[in-house]
């Protein structure tokens, strides 16, 4: 522990609920309000979801000894509360204060209302911590959340072998494209179907799938009085997950050959025996993590879903295009890591959903004119270079300028993965 650290006002914890990178998002958070209050950090506990059936704990995912050490000259963090603090609430973590933060809040919130607090007690609690920092805050909070993200949190050692070998291997798939390799973030995934409420064959099946998905997934969020769900709006509105047969359409759209080398990030596809057989035909070289890895290397991470999508999320970044089809915070993270690695601009595809929309229900539309259209969308993707964080911005998808000095790093100069 450094020695330049004046004495701690006290211990924070926070839970961390949500997937991956909602997870990542409060560690990130947590670390920057604990330094800006002088305060201790325990290692964040990751709240088990019902969604994402996933147990595993912050080194689990993370090299925690790696996060604790290259945090040290800035915020003290401990994988537990020193047992004399813990005996003023009787071992009892339910006895320790709770702060029930609203979104987004400011960091002036945490300074006038949580500092007085934690300094009276020596220990507090923030659940849920899910986005409850504004994007917008002083350089010194700025810092710190971009010295979380970006250097002291590296994945596991597990998590990181595999994905190098993966990574590796994929390079070896694209022999013919020099190494390079293109990656798609497909969220087609039964749970990401039925939360958006958008119609695809429109066939009873389906119906009842995503109806007793809703149910299981989100028990009556879906099915309130005076609730009205017009899945066309939504299609319109670009708020419906491309399917396998939209992002192939797009891609070649797009001028990607059938020998383009590509690396398909997701979960278990909806449906995939049929939704998957038109993309594998337009795109013969497409691989996953479960066509590059064994059954064997694959085994212990298979159960873990945010395990599994920290592999997705590697091979992703050392892709030379990334292309994004769903919003979320896996692609937002991603994008900004990327931005990070390669100088402030990375190839990058956010197609338009709401144009793509219009074009794929077009039933006069020819090939020619729906692949000016997309040419068009591909290039204004590329042109864009480096995007300056505006406000309201996440600082963790446009690290520039607030987490870049300068924006002449070499692609590999702050790899992700430890060695």
């Amino acid at each position: 522990m450094s020695k330049s650290l004046p004495e701690s006002n006290g211990y924070i914890y926070v839970e961390a609920n949500g997937g991956l990178n909602q997870q990542r998002t409060s560690i990130c958070n947590a670390v920057a309000i604990a330094g800006f209050l002088n305060a201790t950090l325990v290692i964040p506990n990751f709240h088990f979801h019902s969604i994402w059936k996933d147990p595993s704990k912050f080194s689990d995912i993370y090299d925690e000894e790696h996060f604790v050490k290259r945090l040290q000259n800035d915020v003290r963090v401990v994988d537990k509360v020193p047992d004399y603090i813990m005996e003023r609430f009787g071992h009892n973590l339910s006895n320790v204060i709770n702060f029930k933060i609203k979104a987004w809040s400011p960091i002036k919130y945490y300074k006038d209302v949580v500092l007085p607090k934690l300094v009276e007690e020596r220990f507090i609690r923030i659940s849920p911590f899910a986005n409850r920092l504004s994007f917008d805050a002083p350089p010194v909070v700025q810092r710190l959340r971009c010295l979380a993200n970006f250097e002291a949190l590296k994945f596991s050692n597990p998590i990181a072998t595999l994905s190098e070998t993966l990574i590796a291997r994929m390079k070896e798939k694209s022999v013919g494209s020099n190494g390079k390799y293109i990656a798609v973030h497909l969220r087609f995934e039964e749970d990401m179907v039925a939360f958006s409420c958008c119609v695809y064959d429109g066939g009873d099946e389906e119906k009842k799938e995503m109806d007793a998905a809703r149910e299981i997934g989100w028990r009556g969020k879906f099915t309130k009085r005076g609730r009205v769900i017009r899945p066309g709006v939504i299609r319109m509105n670009g708020k419906c997950p491309l399917t396998p047969l939209e992002v192939g359409l797009m891609l070649r759209g797009m001028g990607f050959s059938n020998n383009t080398a590509i690396f398909l990030a997701s979960g278990k596809i909806y449906r995939s025996e049929k939704t998957m057989a038109p993309l594998l035909e337009m795109f013969p070289l497409l691989q996953t993590k479960e066509t590059l890895a064994s059954d064997e290397e694959l085994a212990p991470f298979e159960n873990f879903s945010s395990r599994m999508a920290a592999i997705d999320y590697s091979v992703c970044a050392y892709s030379e295009v990334f292309v994004t089809t769903q919003g979320g915070n896996f692609p937002h993270f991603l994008m900004g890591h990327r931005r990070y690695l390669y100088g402030g601009h990375s190839k990058t595809i956010k197609p338009d959903k709401r144009r793509l929309a219009i074009l794929f229900d077009n039933p006069r539309i020819g090939w020619k004119s729906l692949k000016r259209h997309l040419l068009n969308m591909r290039t204004h993707s590329d042109a864009k270079g480096v995007e300056l964080k505006r406000p309201n911005e996440s600082i963790y998808t446009f690290p520039c300028p607030d987490c870049m000095c300068r924006l002449n790093r070499t692609a590999h100069s702050k790899p992700i993965h430890p060695r």
